[in-house]
């Protein structure tokens, strides 16, 4: 999905605008179009060429290659703007290199000081959502289930997009709608009354009642097969338990409360170890019982649903599997009644989605449903974005058409951001593997890498935190390098090297930014505070101002992924500046150069690390210092 929201000018937080808009202004002048129509048309150019400006895009009557010689013949060099040239109907700009060094490094010095709304600096932000509120939600795990790979993609581009959020000016409201209601609760009180430990269930509630679901399914199951007609007395006595949940039995619902905020602390841990915070921890036992309700009668008093047989139920289930829509999926229950109600949308190519079921019990549509318009209560949002994965395309597009059909005033503000799956997080036995398990191998990975160099160990003052979390960046990082909508194949081995575009080796050029500086102080070089008291003008290098316009870039590059939600945008961006600097070392030597230059070279590399730094921060990575 692409957004078009209005990403406002400003030099201020963006050098390059003022680049553009000199652009903008000469062009305007030239071919009598608006100043906003003229910068609209002002692009980046290719490798060696700063801003290219397609004179065929303004639809202008005369012929391009006359307006274009027009434009060229009427450029006037300015603090902005060193030299034009004319490529047939292209005009490619080059910046005046001298002012550009200057005040780009300026800008990013300057932004990059914390502040008490900025604690790491506000370069790259803007102010294009002040006064906006979103809610988004993510992760959205299943209470006594594994933290399973869907679960991880979610809230690794959920923790991005919010991040991203924030980043341009919005209230952004992280939420995290737990799976913790339906028939299996029943099922897992059940297991836990034959096969619970009061013992393991403090030591890891997470894992315990995982163990205790896996065996009381394996009791329905075999159940089921010794009984001719697939009838499981277990099974039957989940159905009751959970109907009194939703009648609100205290005895019932006390012990789910218990299983529910146990199974939090374990969460909230993961997600310590994650970088990522919720500010709402909701779910679907906590959607109103009366907005629930209101939900269903409106939907009836819209003539939106319909009857739906038995034959209808199984039918539907059977075509729907290869869609899972959820862990704790109810709507396809064999015991599903013949007078369920279900949306009637196969007028949509939506199926008939059922909403409850003929022993009135509610099933997740509809409780989704009712936690939209419960949300838009709460908050009266501007935008709500649901991270959920693909496979569950075909639910996301029937609960927002029913919203949309109830003419909620929201409905349009309501956005799906969805991903391909993970393959390869599961054991060779088929069983899912916990995530803290596999952050736990990424972590003794890369220790056994560090291990390797005893020389840089004995730098590192906490190998066990620092291989954590380069063992959590190659996690994120093979998740976010390519499109969300991308399947990929979890590799160990592959994600942990430091060769190629990887979490490690995007650590390691931070690290050797952050080393710089320390190295250059044995020799007395100490950064100046004061950037005008540096003299730009002796960063000749073209290295330098190749680098140094990358830099300058990174606003746009947020501005960027806030238009597909991609958090590849950024990561693209993070490894760019690192091959750039990694080009750079061999030129841009600091340690025995002359004061000056030392000092002016050293200020390019302190900036460099500023704004890798933002945008790994972006990205939820913790940027380290050493390792």
């Amino acid at each position: 999905m692409t957004r078009t929201d209005d990403l406002s000018i400003n030099p201020e937080s963006s050098c390059l605008d003022a680049y553009r808009s000199s652009i903008a202004t000469q062009i305007s002048s030239s071919l009598g179009i608006p100043l906003s129509t003229a910068y609209e048309g002002v692009d980046y150019g290719k490798k060696g060429i700063d801003f290219t400006v397609a004179i065929p895009r303004f639809r202008l009557k005369e012929k391009p290659a006359i307006l274009a010689d027009k434009v060229v013949s009427e450029f006037t060099p300015n603090e902005y703007l060193q030299s034009i040239t004319r490529d047939g109907i292209f005009i490619h700009y080059i910046c005046h290199t001298t002012n550009l060094i200057r005040t780009v490094l300026k800008q990013i010095y300057t932004l990059s000081k914390p502040t008490g709304s900025h604690p790491h600096g506000s370069y790259g932000c803007n102010n294009s959502g002040s006064g906006k509120q979103i809610v988004i939600e993510f992760s959205s795990p299943n209470i006594a289930k594994p933290f399973h790979a869907g679960h991880l993609r979610s809230t690794i581009i959920g923790t991005f997009l919010a991040n991203l959020f924030d980043a341009n000016g919005w209230k952004t409201i992280r939420l995290n709608y737990l799976g913790d209601w339906g028939k299996q609760y029943g099922l897992l009180a059940i297991g836990f009354q034959r096969y619970g430990s009061e013992e393991k269930l403090m030591n890891n509630a997470i894992l315990h009642l995982f163990e205790v679901y896996v065996r009381v399914n394996k009791d329905v199951e075999n159940e089921k097969e010794n009984n001719p007609n697939k009838f499981s007395p277990t099974n039957q006595e989940a159905k009751e338990l959970f109907k009194k949940m939703e009648d609100n039995d205290k005895e019932t619902l006390d012990l789910w409360k218990r299983f529910r905020d146990l199974s939090i602390v374990e969460y909230e841990k993961l997600y310590r170890r994650l970088n990522v915070r919720f500010d709402v921890y909701g779910g679907e036992s906590l959607v109103k019982e009366d907005l629930i309700m209101d939900s269903l009668e409106k939907l009836i008093s819209k003539n939106l649903l319909t009857k739906k047989t038995e034959r209808e139920s199984r039918i539907g289930a059977a075509a729907l599997a290869a869609e899972t829509i959820s862990d704790d999926q109810d709507a396809g229950d064999d015991d599903q009644a013949p007078d369920a109600l279900a949306l009637d949308f196969d007028q949509y190519n939506l199926g008939k989605p059922v909403v409850q079921k003929g022993d009135g019990t509610t099933i997740y549509i509809l409780r989704d449903i009712a936690g939209a318009r419960q949300r838009y209560q709460l908050y009266k949002f501007d935008k709500m974005i649901y991270v959920i994965g693909d496979q569950q395309d075909l639910h996301v597009r029937q609960f927002f058409k029913a919203l949309s059909l109830m003419e909620e005033p929201f409905a349009d503000e309501l956005e799906h951001v969805n991903f391909g799956k993970i393959h390869g997080m599961s054991s060779r036995k088929g069983e899912v593997k916990f995530l803290s398990d596999i952050l736990d191998a990424s972590k003794e990975a890369m220790l056994d890498q560090m291990k390797k160099n005893d020389e840089k160990m004995k730098d590192v003052t906490d190998p066990e935190y620092t291989s954590d979390e380069v063992g959590m960046t190659c996690v994120k990082i093979q998740d976010m390098s390519a499109k969300r909508a991308h399947a990929y194949t979890f590799d160990l081995q592959r994600m942990t090297s430091f060769e190629g575009d990887t979490g490690a080796y995007l650590q390691y050029a931070h690290v050797r930014l952050c080393s710089v500086q320390r190295k250059v102080a044995l020799d007395g070089i100490i950064s100046r505070d004061n950037p005008d008291l540096i003299d730009t003008t002796l960063l000749t290098e073209p290295k330098v101002r190749e680098l140094v316009f990358a830099l300058a870039s990174y606003p746009d590059v947020v501005k960027t992924a806030m238009k597909n939600y991609e958090p590849s945008t950024i990561v693209s961006y993070c490894f760019k500046i690192s091959h750039l600097v990694s080009s750079a070392w061999e030129t841009l030597i600091v340690r025995g150069q002359e004061t000056e230059l030392a000092q002016a070279r050293l200020y390019v590399f302190q900036c460099t690390r500023s704004v890798l730094a933002s945008a790994m921060r972006l990205l939820s990575l913790t940027p380290l210092d050493r390792m």
